[in-house]
Protein backbone atom coordinates (compact mmCIF):
# COMPACT_ATOMS: atom_id res chain seq x y z
CA UNK A 1 0.00 0.00 0.00
CA UNK A 2 1.60 3.42 -1.53
CA UNK A 3 1.35 6.36 0.73
CA UNK A 4 -0.82 8.91 -1.12
CA UNK A 5 1.85 11.80 0.22
CA UNK A 6 4.55 9.72 -1.72
CA UNK A 7 2.50 9.54 -4.92
CA UNK A 8 2.11 13.13 -4.86
CA UNK A 9 5.89 13.64 -4.43
CA UNK A 10 6.92 11.68 -7.12
CA UNK A 11 3.84 13.48 -9.71
CA UNK A 12 5.48 16.51 -8.29
CA UNK A 13 8.56 15.83 -9.34
CA UNK A 14 7.74 14.19 -12.72
CA UNK A 15 5.48 17.58 -13.57
CA UNK A 16 8.02 20.18 -12.22
CA UNK A 17 11.65 17.91 -12.87
CA UNK A 18 12.86 19.01 -9.79
CA UNK A 19 13.21 18.09 -6.42
CA UNK A 20 13.44 21.19 -5.17
CA UNK A 21 10.74 22.81 -7.17
CA UNK A 22 8.97 20.01 -6.58
CA UNK A 23 9.28 20.45 -2.79
CA UNK A 24 8.05 24.32 -2.98
CA UNK A 25 5.06 23.72 -4.83
CA UNK A 26 3.83 21.24 -2.04
CA UNK A 27 4.91 23.27 0.83
CA UNK A 28 8.19 21.23 1.92
CA UNK A 29 11.81 21.41 2.30
CA UNK A 30 13.87 19.70 -0.73
CA UNK A 31 15.41 16.99 2.14
CA UNK A 32 11.69 16.19 3.85
CA UNK A 33 10.88 15.43 0.35
CA UNK A 34 13.63 13.53 -0.67
CA UNK A 35 13.08 11.74 2.03
CA UNK A 36 9.44 11.20 1.02
CA UNK A 37 10.72 10.02 -2.00
CA UNK A 38 13.57 7.46 -0.65
CA UNK A 39 10.35 5.60 1.36
CA UNK A 40 8.49 5.28 -1.41
CA UNK A 41 11.52 3.23 -3.45
CA UNK A 42 11.83 1.46 -0.84
CA UNK A 43 8.14 0.51 -0.90
CA UNK A 44 8.06 -0.07 -5.04
CA UNK A 45 11.26 -2.08 -4.40
CA UNK A 46 12.56 0.15 -7.37
CA UNK A 47 14.44 3.05 -8.62
CA UNK A 48 12.02 5.78 -9.37
CA UNK A 49 14.05 8.70 -10.13
CA UNK A 50 17.57 9.73 -10.57
CA UNK A 51 19.09 12.92 -9.92
CA UNK A 52 20.89 15.46 -12.00
CA UNK A 53 23.06 18.65 -11.72
CA UNK A 54 20.26 20.27 -13.36
CA UNK A 55 17.31 18.32 -11.27
CA UNK A 56 16.09 14.76 -11.42
CA UNK A 57 13.86 12.73 -13.95
CA UNK A 58 11.86 9.71 -13.62
CA UNK A 59 12.75 6.06 -14.72
CA UNK A 60 10.91 3.82 -16.44
CA UNK A 61 9.10 2.03 -13.31
CA UNK A 62 9.06 6.13 -11.96
CA UNK A 63 6.84 7.12 -14.88
CA UNK A 64 5.07 3.88 -14.41
CA UNK A 65 4.10 4.50 -10.76
CA UNK A 66 3.37 7.85 -11.33
CA UNK A 67 0.55 7.55 -14.05
CA UNK A 68 -1.11 5.19 -11.85
CA UNK A 69 -0.37 7.54 -8.78
CA UNK A 70 -2.45 10.58 -10.98
CA UNK A 71 -4.89 8.80 -11.62
CA UNK A 72 -5.07 6.94 -7.56
CA UNK A 73 -5.02 11.01 -6.59
CA UNK A 74 -7.59 11.84 -8.77
CA UNK A 75 -10.24 9.46 -7.44
CA UNK A 76 -9.32 10.81 -4.23
CA UNK A 77 -10.03 14.08 -4.94
CA UNK A 78 -12.58 12.91 -6.00
CA UNK A 79 -14.14 11.19 -2.91
CA UNK A 80 -13.10 13.98 -0.80
CA UNK A 81 -15.44 16.31 -2.56
CA UNK A 82 -18.37 13.81 -2.58
CA UNK A 83 -17.84 13.30 0.81
CA UNK A 84 -17.88 16.90 1.59
CA UNK A 85 -21.14 17.35 -0.74
CA UNK A 86 -23.06 14.72 1.55
CA UNK A 87 -21.83 16.43 4.31
CA UNK A 88 -23.35 19.44 3.23
CA UNK A 89 -26.58 17.66 3.24
CA UNK A 90 -26.92 17.53 7.22
CA UNK A 91 -28.84 20.41 7.07
CA UNK A 92 -29.12 24.13 4.92
CA UNK A 93 -32.58 24.52 2.24
CA UNK A 94 -33.31 23.62 -1.10
CA UNK A 95 -35.19 25.83 -3.13
CA UNK A 96 -37.19 24.16 -5.94
CA UNK A 97 -38.90 25.75 -8.89
CA UNK A 98 -41.99 24.17 -10.98
CA UNK A 99 -44.84 24.83 -13.18
CA UNK A 100 -48.47 23.71 -12.22
CA UNK A 101 -48.95 20.23 -14.13
CA UNK A 102 -45.31 18.97 -12.84
CA UNK A 103 -45.94 20.73 -9.13
CA UNK A 104 -49.12 18.49 -8.97
CA UNK A 105 -48.49 15.50 -10.73
CA UNK A 106 -45.01 14.27 -10.69
CA UNK A 107 -42.76 16.61 -8.29
CA UNK A 108 -44.61 15.63 -4.74
CA UNK A 109 -43.30 12.02 -4.99
CA UNK A 110 -39.90 13.10 -5.53
CA UNK A 111 -39.87 15.75 -2.84
CA UNK A 112 -41.12 12.96 -0.86
CA UNK A 113 -38.06 10.12 -1.54
CA UNK A 114 -35.65 13.43 -1.03
CA UNK A 115 -37.31 14.46 2.59
CA UNK A 116 -37.82 10.53 3.90
CA UNK A 117 -33.78 10.27 3.02
CA UNK A 118 -32.65 14.00 3.93
CA UNK A 119 -34.84 15.23 6.74
CA UNK A 120 -32.76 18.13 7.98
CA UNK A 121 -32.67 20.04 4.81
CA UNK A 122 -35.78 22.56 4.68
CA UNK A 123 -37.37 22.23 1.37
CA UNK A 124 -39.79 25.04 -0.18
CA UNK A 125 -41.43 24.94 -3.69
CA UNK A 126 -42.03 28.17 -5.91
CA UNK A 127 -44.32 28.37 -9.24
CA UNK A 128 -42.63 29.86 -12.06
CA UNK A 129 -44.78 29.84 -15.43
CA UNK A 130 -42.40 28.68 -18.29
CA UNK A 131 -39.90 29.94 -18.70
CA UNK A 132 -39.95 31.73 -15.67
CA UNK A 133 -37.82 28.44 -13.92
CA UNK A 134 -34.34 29.14 -16.27
CA UNK A 135 -34.49 32.73 -15.03
CA UNK A 136 -34.93 31.95 -11.54
CA UNK A 137 -32.00 29.59 -11.63
CA UNK A 138 -29.70 31.55 -13.21
CA UNK A 139 -30.43 34.21 -10.59
CA UNK A 140 -29.72 31.64 -7.33
CA UNK A 141 -33.31 31.90 -6.76
CA UNK A 142 -33.82 27.93 -6.92
CA UNK A 143 -31.25 25.46 -6.63
CA UNK A 144 -33.16 23.53 -9.26
CA UNK A 145 -36.41 23.74 -11.48
CA UNK A 146 -38.60 21.87 -13.62
CA UNK A 147 -39.72 23.50 -16.73
CA UNK A 148 -41.24 22.75 -20.21
CA UNK A 149 -41.05 23.42 -24.02
CA UNK A 150 -43.18 23.07 -26.77
CA UNK A 151 -43.16 21.89 -30.45
CA UNK A 152 -43.11 22.43 -32.65
CA UNK A 153 -41.48 25.95 -31.76
CA UNK A 154 -37.74 27.16 -31.56
CA UNK A 155 -36.32 26.97 -28.18
CA UNK A 156 -33.83 29.99 -27.13
CA UNK A 157 -30.83 28.44 -25.62
CA UNK A 158 -30.00 28.56 -21.82
CA UNK A 159 -27.80 30.89 -20.21
CA UNK A 160 -24.25 30.32 -19.66
CA UNK A 161 -23.90 28.19 -16.60
CA UNK A 162 -27.31 26.72 -16.81
CA UNK A 163 -28.45 23.10 -18.41
CA UNK A 164 -31.79 22.28 -19.62
CA UNK A 165 -31.82 18.60 -19.30
CA UNK A 166 -35.08 16.72 -20.76
CA UNK A 167 -36.69 14.25 -18.34
CA UNK A 168 -40.04 13.27 -20.21
CA UNK A 169 -40.98 13.96 -23.87
CA UNK A 170 -45.39 14.15 -23.72
CA UNK A 171 -47.49 13.72 -27.35
CA UNK A 172 -49.74 17.07 -27.35
CA UNK A 173 -53.45 15.88 -27.86
CA UNK A 174 -56.85 16.61 -29.22
CA UNK A 175 -59.54 17.31 -25.63
CA UNK A 176 -63.26 17.55 -26.58
CA UNK A 177 -66.20 16.87 -25.06
CA UNK A 178 -67.45 13.54 -23.90
CA UNK A 179 -69.57 12.11 -26.97
CA UNK A 180 -68.11 15.27 -29.35
CA UNK A 181 -68.06 14.30 -33.22
CA UNK A 182 -64.22 14.37 -33.47
CA UNK A 183 -63.84 12.00 -30.47
CA UNK A 184 -65.26 9.43 -32.78
CA UNK A 185 -62.71 7.21 -34.08
CA UNK A 186 -60.03 4.68 -32.89
CA UNK A 187 -57.37 6.06 -35.60
CA UNK A 188 -55.40 9.65 -35.53
CA UNK A 189 -57.18 12.44 -36.57
CA UNK A 190 -55.40 15.09 -39.06
CA UNK A 191 -54.78 18.14 -37.49
CA UNK A 192 -56.63 19.50 -40.97
CA UNK A 193 -60.07 18.40 -39.29
CA UNK A 194 -59.97 21.32 -36.70
CA UNK A 195 -59.96 23.75 -39.37
CA UNK A 196 -62.71 25.94 -38.73
CA UNK A 197 -63.89 24.53 -35.44
CA UNK A 198 -64.08 26.70 -31.94
CA UNK A 199 -60.51 26.23 -30.39
CA UNK A 200 -59.65 27.09 -26.81
CA UNK A 201 -56.10 28.08 -26.45
CA UNK A 202 -54.50 29.98 -23.78
CA UNK A 203 -52.66 31.73 -26.76
CA UNK A 204 -51.73 34.19 -27.24
CA UNK A 205 -50.67 35.33 -23.73
CA UNK A 206 -48.72 31.98 -22.86
CA UNK A 207 -45.11 32.01 -24.80
CA UNK A 208 -44.72 28.34 -25.02
CA UNK A 209 -47.71 27.53 -26.96
CA UNK A 210 -46.98 29.87 -30.18
CA UNK A 211 -44.90 27.87 -31.97
CA UNK A 212 -47.80 25.26 -31.83
CA UNK A 213 -50.49 27.93 -32.04
CA UNK A 214 -49.06 28.79 -35.47
CA UNK A 215 -48.57 25.37 -36.25
CA UNK A 216 -52.51 25.15 -36.16
CA UNK A 217 -53.45 28.34 -37.61
CA UNK A 218 -51.32 27.16 -40.49
CA UNK A 219 -54.08 24.09 -41.01
CA UNK A 220 -57.07 26.58 -40.34
CA UNK A 221 -57.25 25.86 -36.55
CA UNK A 222 -57.42 29.42 -35.09
CA UNK A 223 -58.44 30.05 -31.75
CA UNK A 224 -62.36 31.00 -31.43
CA UNK A 225 -62.06 31.26 -27.46
CA UNK A 226 -58.81 32.46 -25.93
CA UNK A 227 -58.14 31.94 -21.79
CA UNK A 228 -55.85 34.40 -20.60
CA UNK A 229 -54.69 32.05 -18.16
CA UNK A 230 -51.96 29.90 -18.60
CA UNK A 231 -52.98 27.30 -16.51
CA UNK A 232 -54.95 24.32 -18.41
CA UNK A 233 -57.71 23.18 -15.43
CA UNK A 234 -60.00 26.34 -16.78
CA UNK A 235 -58.92 25.45 -20.83
CA UNK A 236 -60.23 21.59 -20.08
CA UNK A 237 -63.42 22.76 -17.74
CA UNK A 238 -64.68 24.64 -20.76
CA UNK A 239 -63.98 21.95 -23.15
CA UNK A 240 -66.15 20.02 -21.03
CA UNK A 241 -68.68 21.86 -21.04
CA UNK A 242 -68.54 21.84 -24.81
CA UNK A 243 -67.53 25.09 -25.33
CA UNK A 244 -64.75 24.37 -28.22
CA UNK A 245 -61.99 21.69 -28.26
CA UNK A 246 -58.02 22.22 -27.32
CA UNK A 247 -55.09 20.67 -28.05
CA UNK A 248 -53.06 20.06 -24.40
CA UNK A 249 -50.89 17.89 -23.07
CA UNK A 250 -51.33 13.86 -23.04
CA UNK A 251 -50.90 14.20 -18.91
CA UNK A 252 -53.28 17.21 -18.84
CA UNK A 253 -56.38 15.30 -20.74
CA UNK A 254 -55.68 12.47 -18.24
CA UNK A 255 -55.44 13.90 -14.97
CA UNK A 256 -58.63 16.59 -15.85
CA UNK A 257 -61.24 17.26 -13.19
CA UNK A 258 -63.65 17.23 -15.68
CA UNK A 259 -64.78 14.59 -17.95
CA UNK A 260 -63.18 15.11 -21.64
CA UNK A 261 -63.19 12.49 -24.57
CA UNK A 262 -59.28 12.49 -25.82
CA UNK A 263 -57.66 11.72 -29.45
CA UNK A 264 -54.14 11.57 -31.13
CA UNK A 265 -53.72 13.71 -33.82
CA UNK A 266 -52.09 13.69 -36.97
CA UNK A 267 -49.24 14.03 -37.82
CA UNK A 268 -47.39 13.03 -34.38
CA UNK A 269 -45.07 16.42 -34.33
CA UNK A 270 -47.14 17.96 -31.60
CA UNK A 271 -45.14 17.63 -27.98
CA UNK A 272 -44.34 18.76 -24.86
CA UNK A 273 -41.01 17.95 -23.18
CA UNK A 274 -40.65 18.38 -19.24
CA UNK A 275 -37.06 19.19 -18.36
CA UNK A 276 -35.34 20.00 -15.07
CA UNK A 277 -32.62 23.36 -14.76
CA UNK A 278 -29.59 23.17 -13.23
CA UNK A 279 -26.39 24.74 -12.34
CA UNK A 280 -24.45 20.99 -13.31
CA UNK A 281 -21.39 20.80 -11.59
CA UNK A 282 -21.74 23.80 -9.69
CA UNK A 283 -25.00 22.66 -8.19
CA UNK A 284 -25.15 22.25 -4.16
CA UNK A 285 -25.21 19.06 -2.97
CA UNK A 286 -28.58 18.91 -2.19
CA UNK A 287 -29.77 20.06 -5.26
CA UNK A 288 -27.35 17.46 -7.44
CA UNK A 289 -29.42 14.84 -5.26
CA UNK A 290 -32.28 15.74 -5.91
CA UNK A 291 -31.52 15.75 -9.52
CA UNK A 292 -30.69 12.35 -9.53
CA UNK A 293 -34.08 11.44 -7.79
CA UNK A 294 -35.60 13.19 -10.81
CA UNK A 295 -33.67 11.44 -13.29
CA UNK A 296 -34.82 8.25 -11.61
CA UNK A 297 -37.88 8.57 -10.96
CA UNK A 298 -39.36 10.04 -13.80
CA UNK A 299 -36.15 10.30 -16.13
CA UNK A 300 -38.56 9.09 -19.53
CA UNK A 301 -36.87 11.47 -22.39
CA UNK A 302 -37.39 10.34 -26.17
CA UNK A 303 -35.98 11.80 -28.77
CA UNK A 304 -38.58 13.70 -31.10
Amino acid sequence: MYDPTRLAALVAVAETGSITRAAAHLGYTAPALSQQLAKLEREAGATLLVRHHRGARLTAAGELLAGRARRVLDELDQARHELAQLAGLSGGRLRVGTFTTAGVHLLPPVLSAFRRAHPEVELTVTEYEPPGGIAAVTAGEVGLALTHTYEPAVADPPPPGVTVEPLLVEELVLATAVGHRLSEGSGRLPVAELAGRPLISSAPAHPPRRGVESALAAAGAAPAVVCESPGYALVCALVSAGLGVAVVPEMVASLSATPLAVRRLEPAEFRRTISVVHRGDRATAAAATLLALLRSGFGRAAAP
